[in-house]
């Protein structure tokens, strides 16, 4: 038999290295731009045109390349930082592995230009899927200038799977916030098809938040600086005011390298337990310095995933750190012991206390009950009991309880009668034929102003009334998108909706779906929008959580649910409209509310799949009363 096993060529093996280091433009914009860092760069520029597609180039002031180290930069595995098995544990540099270029090259064409300060000349060299076109000395400024054309030029599958404009631009503006959260004194600029977006001097820590992330943050960062022997955790957390709905705003560096960690993560939103919603995401940059060795950074190609020495210990010092700076700046509920301006301010603690008040003080029953000795506990007179009494009759008064009767007759033996009942059913079917039974409003009962129960022919129905609102609504919306009519309540003053660059172009790519349900929202500024109508019907304030909802469903929706964008925008809108509990106090409402949930076309489960109502059998109910 003729042996098999053969060793791949090496197109073949950079071409798979490609697959696990360059998954999209923004794999590369991440590779090079943390390349330029290494270099020692203090200003980088990035530009980009057709999200990454057509090009990518990143342009650095840093200490560039000789011709030999130009050329060996785009061989597998070529790497200046590591000479031994121990560096690899000594890793304080963003790259290491030496599979970055050499991966680029192999998926693109690629044009390197650098120069070293103490050279006359620098280097240029034209590489296309790992092929040298041209090496040639050229003039070029110090520092280096690296410019990937034609993504997957060579790979067309590979282009295919490629994700629309917008959604390839947020991903490449997900990394350079990233690096240049990481590196505030570095100075960074940003163009995409022409246009600058981001032009970042080099300052501080709170400057380069602020210019990257929008002004909203300004006002809501509470610093965090903790050393101790084993790390030192330093940069901002959110005020609980600050926090979202939607995740995206939380960073993690480590050593200056932006990971991915849910422990941690877990770590820091226990801080914020009892501060924040249960389903909100608290914001914050954090950086953590360690000792590399005890540090595990090369776990995956895109290193943005590490494993820890002690796991247990970064939890408790993150977490401690997090509640301490919340005290600290009194965020935490703490007790204040210092007495408000505003009451020393008031007479009754400006005027002079004068002896016949003093006197009238002291014969008070409050006075008497402070002042002797256990009896602390009784503040109140002997004939403050007739209020209660009082209170005790109108308990016993017994409740008309015809309030709360069933229709449906009882037999003898105290079970259902359903055939006695003489009212035409309502039209509707219910779950194999039961129906309703027509009742006025005397056969239902609103339990705890969350359900109602009323009676049909097989026993009893429980209606959850918050997710019959949400059916109706969704319907009633989905009805109104189809007939594209709306109705849009223009408000008073227009609402300013600042979000994140990223966040910003996933809203825009929205706009046109949300105006036809009818939000009227514009550009107004930098990554902000004024929203000056809303849905009728939608309580005040709710637009921003319907927002927050739609951008937060956009980041993680699954490749193939751009068809069902729709739905999710309806869903979302009749889950905030769905919030009226006052409709249903009344009897009027409440069967106003039956009618209208079984005259939709699926009646039995909300948009997202959850029971609206439940039948409990005659049978049943029986049973549990034995």
């Amino acid at each position: 038999m003729p042996d098999v096993i053969q060793l791949l060529s090496d197109h073949i093996a950079n071409q798979i290295a490609a697959g696990e280091v360059i998954q999209r433009p923004a794999s590369a914009v991440k590779e090079l731009l943390e390349n330029a860092i290494d270099a020692g760069a203090s200003e980088i520029q990035l530009i980009v045109k057709d999200a990454g597609k057509e090009l990518i180039q990143v342009t650095d002031n840093g200490k560039g390349m000789s011709p030999t180290d130009a050329r060996m930069s785009f061989e597998r595995h070529a790497t200046s930082k590591i000479r031994s098995i121990e560096d690899l544990f000594k890793i304080r540099t963003m790259g290491f592995r030496g599979e970055a270029l050499a991966s680029i090259a192999a998926v693109t064409q690629v044009e390197l230009k650098t120069r070293q300060a103490a050279s006359d000349v620098g280097t240029r060299i034209v590489i296309e899927g790992t092929e040298v076109k041209v090496q040639e000395p050229c003039a070029v400024n110090p520092g280096t200038t690296i410019s990937v054309k034609n993504l997957f030029y060579n790979v067309p599958a590979r282009r295919h799977f490629l994700k629309s404009a917008s959604t390839e631009l947020r991903h490449i503006l997900d990394e350079f916030t990233r690096v240049a959260l990481a590196y505030p004194a570095i100075g960074f600029r940003f163009w995409n098809n022409g246009t600058e977006q981001f032009h970042l001097e080099p300052g501080n820590m709170k400057e380069r938040v602020v210019a990257l992330l929008g002004n909203s943050y300004e006002k809501n960062l509470v610093p965090v600086a903790e050393k101790t022997d084993m790390l030192n955790i330093y940069g901002f957390i959110g005020k609980p005011t600050a926090a979202t709905r939607t995740r995206g705003m939380q960073f993690f560096f480590i050593n200056g390298r932006f990971i991915r960690n849910h422990y941690l993560n877990h770590a820091v939103v226990q801080a914020y337990e009892g501060l924040i919603e249960k389903d909100a995401f608290p914001f914050y940059v954090l950086f953590l310095e360690v000792d590399p060795a005890r540090v595990d950074v090369n776990v995956h190609p895109t290193k943005q995933e590490v494993k820890f020495e002690d796991d247990r210990m970064m939890y408790s010092y993150l977490n401690s750190a997090v509640k301490h700076s919340l005290a600290r700046y009194n965020i935490a509920p703490s007790l204040d012991f210092t007495l408000s301006p505003e009451i020393q301010q008031l007479p009754s603690v400006q005027l002079p206390y004068t002896e016949t008040q003093k006197q009238e003080t002291q014969r008070g029953y409050l006075y008497s009950a402070f002042s002797d000795k256990d009896q602390a506990h009784i503040i109140e007179r002997k004939d403050s009991l007739k209020r209660w009494k009082e209170l005790y009759e109108i308990a016993k008064t017994p409740v008309d309880s015809s309030q709360f009767a069933v229709q449906s007759p009882q037999t003898a033996d105290g079970s259902f009668d359903s055939a006695a009942n003489d009212n035409p059913p309502r039209q509707g079917s219910l779950l194999g034929g039961a129906e309703t039974e027509s009742k006025g409003g005397n056969g239902m009962m609103l339990i705890h102003g969350a359900m109602l129960a009323t009676t049909v022919k097989s026993g009893m129905m429980m209606i959850h009334i918050r997710r019959a609102q949400e059916r109706i609504w969704y319907e009633r919306l989905l009805d109104q998108w189809n007939n594209q009519n709306t109705p849009s309540q223009q408000v008073l003053f227009p609402v300013s909706y600042e979000t994140s660059p990223q966040d910003a172009l996933l809203l825009t790519s929205v706009l046109p779906d949300l105006a036809r349900i009818g939000f009227d929202i514009a550009p107004f500024g930098k990554n902000t929008f004024a929203v000056q109508g809303v849905p009728s019907g939608l309580p005040d304030g709710e637009e921003r959580n319907v927002l927050d909802e739609v951008i937060d469903h956009l980041k993680h929706e699954a490749p193939d649910a751009v068809n069902k964008r729709t739905e999710m925008l309806l869903a979302h809108m009749a889950r905030r409209l769905s919030r009226n509990k006052h409709a249903i106090l009344q009897p009027e409402g409440q069967q106003g509310l039956i009618d209208e949930l079984f005259a939709c076309s699926q009646p039995e489960y909300t948009p997202d799949g959850k029971k609206v109502f439940v039948i409990i059998r005659k049978e049943e109910l029986e049973g549990m009363l034995g």
